[in-house]
């Protein structure tokens, strides 16, 4: 488990995608590994794997994954199976789906917690507004 202290490395995560800071990515994401962003996404991110957004990290689209870490920015719906945890710098705006959450002290959130619900199609926020790009990453 990485704990508050430790980064999100190859070392401590197994395989994973990286999209560093200054990369900006136009278009809808979809990985099977865990990913880090610390660049810009504005699109939707669909993982069935764990998410870190560091602190620099933004992403514009809805986020579906099953465990994330956030220190970044993002303006979307979460939607995260497991655990959520929101780190002293993240801003969230845009409503929340997850069973577990936590929040250090400092994290900006705007938006509605569900606890154990799943979003429905409504109540999620538009894509971009160009035709979304599916980037596959395996």
């Amino acid at each position: 488990m990485i704990t508050r202290k430790e980064k999100f490395t190859s070392e401590s995560s197994g395989n994973f995608n990286k999209i560093i800071e200054g990369t900006k990515i136009v278009g809808d994401v979809i990985a099977d590994q865990n990913m880090q962003i610390d660049g810009e996404i504005k699109g939707n991110i669909t993982t069935s794997a764990k998410i870190f957004i560091g602190e620099n990290g933004v992403v514009n689209g809805n986020l579906t994954c099953v465990e994330a870490e956030i220190e970044g920015t993002i303006n979307g719906t979460l939607s995260v199976e497991g655990l959520l945890t929101l780190r002293n710098t993240s801003k969230i705006n845009g409503d929340i789906f997850t069973t577990r959450i936590q929040i250090d002290e400092g994290a900006a959130f705007n938006g509605v917690c569900n606890m154990g619900a799943k979003p429905s199609t409504s109540r999620m926020q538009p894509t971009p507004e160009n035709e979304p790009i599916s980037l596959d990453f395996n």
